[in-house]
């Protein structure tokens, strides 16, 4: 026995793991890679056959719901584990959006969805992309509610678009999908006027703290 208490021996442990650094081959990372392997096997099934036939696209839908899937696990395994890395940082926005963006600008292309709707999709969640590199220096802007809200709406809608669906269910895929840029837009203003605000309280801080 060694006379040290379970617990006080388990903080040990978990204290040790977390000082050393996680390597490129965790599974957080493993769940990017395969989000961005995706990305272009869903292109091939989604434009498969002309890009109009129900099988197909339901493949396409399975591709497309994977890498969704993945999405909501790879960032909390890589914080609850301490599987944070420079690769997932750089990878896993990258995934998120390319799989996002393939599967509008297919949609698009096949006649669909309208270009305007992808366009202010694609705009909002790029722009916003590159405001985190403009203010990272001066803090991190936490996900809100209304971005979680936005991100579920953006997949459903355009997983409802991916499926060859009619009737009833082509309808609520409209609404849908008007719900989800409703809240692409006021998320993204919403996000530039947090930016600006921490943009501003940081350089305040350093001009104190030049003073």
């Amino acid at each position: 026995m060694s006379g040290v208490p379970a617990s006080a021996a388990g903080g040990h442990h978990r204290a040790a793991a977390a000082a050393r650094p996680a390597g490129l081959w965790n599974i957080a990372n493993i769940l990017t890679m395969i989000r961005l392997l995706l990305v272009p096997g869903f292109v091939l099934l989604m434009l498969h056959n002309g890009g109009y036939d129900p099988a197909w696209r339901s493949f396409a839908w399975a591709a497309f719901a994977i890498a969704m899937i993945t999405d909501l696990f790879d960032g909390h395994l890589a914080r609850r584990y301490n599987l944070v890395t420079n690769f997932g940082k750089i990878a896993d926005p990258i995934a998120d959006k390319a799989i996002m963006g393939a599967a509008l600008i297919c949609l698009s292309a096949l006649s669909d969805l309208p270009w305007w709707v992808t366009g202010v999709i694609l705009f909002r969640e790029i722009g916003i992309t590159l405001m985190r590199f403009w203010v990272i220096k001066h803090g991190v802007i936490p996900a809100s509610r209304g971005g979680k809200m936005k991100t579920l709406a953006q997949g459903i809608a355009v997983g409802m678009y991916i499926l060859a669906l009619t009737g009833p269910l082509a309808t609520l895929r409209f609404w849908v999908m008007a719900v989800a840029v409703g809240l692409t837009v006021l998320t993204g203003l919403d996000y530039v006027r947090q930016a600006i605000v921490l943009r501003r309280a940081g350089l305040a801080a350093e001009r104190e703290s030049v003073g």
